[in-house]
């Protein structure tokens, strides 16, 4: 994208400019990276709470008698199992062995889902679900609403009490990875998920484009007993990265297996996926590399595609996601190393500017 012309606005973009956010390209949207800096952003969020404008994250409908054949088919986590008004992180396997996306699974009933997936995947994930539904004949309705919802995260310890503020719907009895739909602020319609990528707990609120800005306005005045303050997108990766939460693109492709990743907790064998049979055989053998967290001991921040070394310099992986923790006050990161190198404690050191700068496995999450 050479310009903003080409970007794709959320319906709260003019909300995020008024309130002076800086703006970035981000896959294929004009989206916040923060307002007023990232570390206020990053401690509103773990020790009260914060409202993001994650409006540019994809959502599928998938419903009919040949619903929860197709997700089973296409995602890697027992869909089988899962109860009505529960959400379940997935993902879904490609061909190759690696894959098309993380995504997180709604279900309403045995008969009807919602899919939310990465903004930077919409049109590939579709693509995908649809050709598997066409070539293997489940017979799924699918309809893609992205361009319909907003969504807005609500991250933090004081965010159920905030939301609590302004709807009847008992927050208390949704538990994790759960969620129920009701009005919030007078507005109708409005799914309340328990779910969310800080690690901080909190709700994340879907909304019709329509009512968006209501909704966004309504929570940063309850939030004001809180502190709340809206939050960008540079906060959300700092977040999610001392929790050791995977980003598609960093941390997760195309070419990595989950089991690789350390997602065999969303990779069940019990019934048959898309390339199964790959992955089961990574699980048997063990993966000759893994991703690990990793901290760094001497000075230096590391980023995505440095290398990864033993202490005779030979290359044994690649940092995928890395930052400057300001919870922790110290340089952490994640990345692939070879089998024999991924035990907690064990001196690694990073290639930072063609000097070798030591660090050392850490257990994941960071915090």
């Amino acid at each position: 994208m050479s310009s903003t012309e080409q970007l794709k606005n959320t319906t709260l973009t003019h909300v995020h400019e008024g309130l002076g956010a800086k703006m970035v390209p981000f896959a294929g949207y004009n989206m916040p990276v923060q307002y007023s800096n990232l570390r206020e952003e990053h401690m509103a969020v773990r020790n009260s709470v914060g409202v993001f404008d994650v409006s540019h994250m994809g959502e599928f409908v998938v419903k009919g008698e040949g619903a929860t054949a197709l997700l089973e088919w296409v995602t890697s986590n027992d869909i089988g199992k899962m109860i009505d008004k529960q959400a379940q992180y997935n993902c879904l396997p490609n061909k190759t062995g690696g894959i098309v996306d993380d995504l997180i699974v709604y279900r309403w009933d045995e008969q009807e889902y919602y899919l939310v997936v990465n903004a930077s995947n919409i049109e590939k994930d579709w693509n995908w679900i649809v050709s598997q539904n066409e070539e293997k004949g489940f017979g799924a309705e699918l309809e893609n609403i992205s361009d319909k919802l907003s969504l807005l995260a609500v991250q933090g310890p004081n965010a159920e009490k905030l939301i609590q503020k302004l709807t009847d719907v008992d927050l208390g009895a949704i538990k994790f990875y759960h969620w129920d739909a009701g009005q919030v602020a007078g507005i109708d319609d409005v799914i309340i998920s328990n779910t969310g990528y800080t690690g901080s707990g909190g709700f994340e609120l879907y909304v019709w484009n329509k009512d968006a800005e209501a909704l966004w306005n309504a929570v940063l005045e309850a939030g004001k007993e809180f502190d709340i303050l809206p939050c960008g997108l540079g906060c959300r990766d700092t977040l999610r990265l001392e929790k050791g939460y995977c980003l598609y693109g960093n941390d997760i492709n195309d070419e990595t297996s989950p089991i690789e990743a350390g997602l065999g907790w969303i990779t069940k064998f019990d019934k048959p996926f898309v390339n199964w049979e790959h992955h089961a055989k990574i699980k048997e053998d063990k993966p000759s590399k893994r991703l690990v967290g990793f901290e760094m001991i001497d000075r230096g921040i590391p980023r995505q595609h440095y290398p990864i070394l033993d202490g005779e310099g030979n290359k044994i992986g690649e940092v995928t996601s890395g930052t400057q923790s300001p919870s922790l006050g110290k340089a952490i990161g994640m990345g692939y190393v070879a089998r024999g190198f991924g035990k907690s404690g064990t001196e690694i050191f990073v290639e930072i500017r063609g000097k070798a700068v030591k660090a050392q496995v850490a257990k994941l999450p960071f915090l």
